[in-house]
């Protein structure tokens, strides 16, 4: 910004006119693209940091999410949103949420490895329901024999939660209201997750009771 040429309110309305009608983030590199000047990554950032104080106390926010910036509702105003797309908010069983916290927090790891944390058969169609619904993916093969398929969390994933980075991850007490939270707002066919899915609502037969517990004992963040 020390470019005399350089019009912090001007970059900044151009910035927020690319962030409004941006149907996806958009990253550093991206927005570089909408500047004649040559813009530091530096520069760009404090650029953006100002509009995003602009917009504070507004019912839009500006953040910075793992695939870049965009702009989104509050959350606390998804409920009135709702009422113009009104959708059936998904609910994940106990063992979609185990499931789901076993590969955030311990990833990459096999189907058998979340067996054995939780101590029962993983159902393939709790898998498909987290592929469907973007959260998960293969990432890999673990090098033993059978070569079983290796699961990760998807940057799709970071997106829905707005974090930036594994990092940034909830205590593991606090992921399920997250994720519900964001499931109420899910712009997404839901359909498409529940034909994967099945029912997902029902707990898996022969589940313990200390299925949760072997969870948060061993479900400790170590992330890459």
């Amino acid at each position: 910004m020390d470019s005399p040429s350089f019009d912090l309110q001007e970059a900044k309305r151009v910035l927020e006119a690319a962030l409004l009608t941006s149907s996806e983030p958009l990253q550093l590199s991206d927005l570089k693209k909408l500047f004649d000047e040559e813009l530091s990554s530096e520069v760009l950032r404090n650029v953006l940091t100002e509009l995003a104080g602009d917009w504070e106390g507004r019912s839009v926010e500006l953040i910075n999410v793992a695939s870049g910036w965009r702009f989104r509702a509050r959350p606390e105003y998804t409920k009135f949103l709702d009422r113009l797309n009104p959708q059936r908010p998904p609910k994940y069983s106990r063992a979609v949420m185990e499931t789901l916290a076993i590969i955030a927090y311990k990833q990459p790891v096999t189907r058998g490895d979340i067996e054995d944390i939780r101590g029962v058969i993983v159902s393939p169609n709790i898998m498909k329901a987290l592929q469907a619904r973007g959260w998960i993916d293969v990432v890999g093969n673990r090098e033993v024999p059978g070569r079983p398929e290796l699961f990760a969390t998807t940057r799709q994933f970071l997106d829905d939660l707005a974090l930036r980075s594994l990092t940034e991850l909830p205590p593991l007490e606090d992921l399920g209201q997250l994720v519900e939270t964001v499931a109420e707002g899910a712009q997404v066919d839901m359909g498409l997750v529940a034909e994967a899915a099945g029912s997902t609502e029902a707990p898996v037969d022969g589940e313990e009771e200390d299925a949760q517990r072997a969870v948060e004992e061993s479900a400790t963040p170590t992330l890459n």
